[in-house]
């Protein structure tokens, strides 16, 4: 056997028992967060059962604490089985019959203190579809994706996000407004130029692609065009496979321009008319900016624009105060 095959016949058994892992370790989670969900309903049922519902069921979760520690180990005191409670209250037995748990018992924790019934169902779908770790799903949470979407979508799909998650059929549903970049590591009143801010992004690439949101994939930085004998750089390049389109990317660190608008509108016309297949679709441009005028905005691109976008950047995540009046102030 040669070389090759055999390193080929290794890789393939080495990808089968790797396969078999991920299959038992997805096995073993679903298995635990049903249970847990059964132990959270067995609590309810047992305490609802009670003469005097609030001291019998303060008392009947530390005794089932002490007796699951001594027989288990650690995982069962008293506030873990306040939140498999919790998780059986947010998803209650008339939804569980039809309702397959596919994330990690971590992840339902979190998801269960998000109050909105709406928006939780969202991160759920979201986390599902996407593989979110419980990392990434806080930051999402933390940065208000939810609620970004809303904001930025048609408002007669806005329902959709709660029932089916993020669905990219248009140019719309692409865009966000504000972009959160907080894992740059540029803090908010520092100096920097756009070509740190292009670096940074690059380092983080991963991380920016998950913010960008799905179907993006990594094409080119500082893409080189010339027309007319003259040379551009266009700062990021990606491809959208759900949209089958490039999308361009330029990066302003101060208030947007009319100019900036220009610039673009000529990097999405030379994507469209050099770079883009007969079967692809046009090309969309994304100006990432500190601040802009709308009003400036809508009088520069030309009516029913559907390939030109601005949006604000943060290089701070807001708290939930602060995230708030930005989407106040940005909807008004």
């Amino acid at each position: 056997m040669s070389n090759i095959m055999q390193n080929n016949f290794i890789v393939e058994i080495k990808t089968l028992l790797q396969n078999a892992r991920n299959s038992i370790y997805k096995t073993i989670n679903i298995t635990m967060t049903q249970t847990y969900w059964e132990i959270g309903q067995r609590i309810v049922e047992e305490e609802q059962s009670g003469a005097t519902r609030a001291e019998y069921g303060k008392g009947l979760v530390k005794n089932l604490s002490s007796e699951l520690t001594k027989e288990f180990g650690s995982g069962f005191s008293v506030d873990n089985l306040k939140n498999m409670r919790r998780f059986y209250l947010a998803y209650p037995k008339s939804e569980t019959a039809s309702h397959q748990f596919k994330l990690s018992y971590s992840h339902y924790i979190f998801l269960t203190r998000i109050a909105n019934e709406d928006e939780r169902t969202f991160y759920e779908i979201e986390s599902a579809q996407n593989n979110w770790t419980l990392r990434e799903l806080k930051r999402q949470f933390d940065s208000g994706l939810f609620e970004r979407l809303q904001l930025s979508i048609d408002k007669s799909k806005v329902k959709e996000l709660s029932t089916k998650g993020q669905i990219i059929e248009t140019v719309q549903d692409l865009i966000k407004d504000p972009y959160i970049l907080e894992f740059v590591g540029l803090p908010a009143l520092s100096s920097y130029s756009e070509s740190d801010l292009e670096q940074k992004l690059i380092d983080k690439l991963e991380h920016f692609l998950l913010e960008l949101g799905k179907g993006f994939t990594f094409v080119a930085r500082q893409k080189r065009i010339t027309i007319d004998e003259k040379h551009f750089a266009v700062d990021l390049v990606f491809y959208n496979r759900l949209l089958r389109c490039f999308i361009v990317i330029d990066l302003k660190i101060g208030e947007l321009k009319h100019q900036d608008i220009g610039q673009m509108m000529m990097y999405v016309n030379y994507f469209d008319r050099v770079e883009k297949q007969e079967d692809e679709n046009q090309t969309i441009g994304i100006i990432l900016c500190k601040d802009k005028s709308k009003a400036l905005v809508e009088m520069t691109l030309p009516k029913n624009n559907n390939q030109i976008f601005a949006s604000k950047y943060l290089t701070v995540l807001p708290n939930k105060e602060e995230f708030q009046k930005l989407l106040e102030t940005d909807d008004e």
